[in-house]
């Protein structure tokens, strides 16, 4: 049986997997659970992140808005599925992750600047005030996802160099850093390899802590005759030297097919901003955006999708 390292979330959401399903995430019944209705002015709210937080929950949430400017707002719940969005926004910028080291509280998210986007880093320490940090790298990058402890004592970050535009390539990088203000030692960790992939993959929720390694959710791109695809596949990295992939399924853990991940202002979208993991119960509650448009939620445990990654894996074939 796979374990989870970390704390114990009791009042993690959570539905039990529907009867004959066969693969190892479900949908919350229920989604999606965040809307545009959600906030006044919004045009879409999706590619969001959550953290517990006094005994609740709370996130940061991309809102585009009615004039299509990307901002960053907070927005807190008891259950982690009803939110109160608040309006006043903290950063410009889109595609927040979160995660808590050492009693903070870390935004990585990609912050717009006249030159291309970087890695923004943020802390804060109530949801109220917040200290921004250097960029974590120069133009242009995406999908910087922080580890959530240092490893042999460097902060880790996970990135995706891209360009400009929409970018049609894409692999992950890993990044070290012993202040979270200057960054190198850059690791190659992975690239596109199977068709439903192809055309670049971008890290998703903070790495979750396994006893032999760290659980990777990431989100991969096919390019059709219809456009991008995006959607959600898992990998396994070294514990000690993370830019090693130990496993890596070889297929998609979840893809559009729901009517609010096939429509909406980008169709034909699954993206994994964040996941609550409780380490008591292995249960783990994934955060996607849905089309570019919707916050939607899915599950699955520990065991389910190491067993899924090892059963399917990449790295064995």
């Amino acid at each position: 049986m796979a374990k989870i390292i970390g704390a114990s979330i009791p009042n993690i959401p959570w539905q039990d997997k529907p009867e004959g399903y066969k693969y190892p995430v479900w949908r919350y019944d229920g989604n999606p659970v965040i809307t545009r209705d959600n906030l006044y002015n919004a045009n879409s709210i999706f590619n969001s992140a959550v953290v517990p937080f006094k005994g609740g929950f709370a996130g940061v949430f991309r809102v585009d808005d009615v004039c299509r400017d990307h901002t960053l707002v907070v927005g807190y719940s008891d259950n982690a599925i009803n939110w109160n969005l608040q309006e006043k926004v903290i950063f410009r910028g889109y595609d927040p992750r979160l995660c808590e080291i050492d009693g903070k509280y870390y935004l990585s998210w990609v912050n717009l600047t006249p030159h291309g986007t970087t890695i923004g880093i943020a802390y804060t320490t109530d949801f109220e005030e917040w200290t921004q940090l250097e960029d974590a790298c120069y133009p242009v990058a995406r999908n910087g996802v922080l580890f959530p402890r240092k490893v042999n004592d460097e902060y880790m970050l996970l990135i995706r160099p891209c360009d400009r535009g929409h970018t049609p390539y894409g692999d992950i990088f890993l990044a070290h850093s012993k202040d979270l203000t200057y960054w190198g030692k850059y690791r190659f960790v992975m690239k596109p390899e199977k068709n439903w992939e192809m055309t670049k993959v971008g890290a998703g929720p903070t790495p979750i802590e396994l006893e032999d390694g760290w659980l990777m959710f990431y989100h991969g791109v096919l390019t059709s005759c219809n456009g991008f695809t995006y959607a959600m596949g898992a990998a396994i990295l070294d514990k000690d030297q993370p830019w090693v992939v130990k496993h890596r399924a070889d297929r998609f853990l979840l893809a559009p097919h729901k009517d609010y991940e096939l429509v909406g202002d980008v169709p034909n979208v699954v993206f994994p901003c964040a996941a609550l993991a409780d380490a008591d119960s292995g249960k783990i509650a994934i955060y996607y955006g849905g089309a570019d448009t919707v916050v939607a939620l899915a599950f699955t445990t520990v065991d389910e999708v190491v067993d899924y990654i090892k059963a399917n894996d990449l790295m064995n074939k």
